[in-house]
């Protein structure tokens, strides 16, 4: 997919430096940069999950000791 960027000055011509010392177009560098950024601040799915039960105000053993009892 084709998409619009608008980025300043400064990062267009250190751009324009590394496309000329790598010989890659700057699609290429821009596709790249996404990736890692992506990859870098990406929710891992642990991540995700820890401290998912903060909000209930009970501790983990508190929890479970009530739903066991539910049985």
């Amino acid at each position: 997919m084709r998409t619009l960027i608008d980025l300043p000055d400064t990062q267009i011509q250190a751009l324009s430096v590394l496309c000329e010392q790598t010989k890659q177009p700057r699609a290429v560098l821009v596709r790249q940069a996404v990736a890692e950024y992506l990859e870098r601040h990406a929710t891992k799915p642990a991540d995700a999950a820890y401290g998912l039960w903060n909000s209930e105000g009970l501790d983990g053993l508190t929890y479970q000791e009530k739903v066991r009892a539910e049985w």
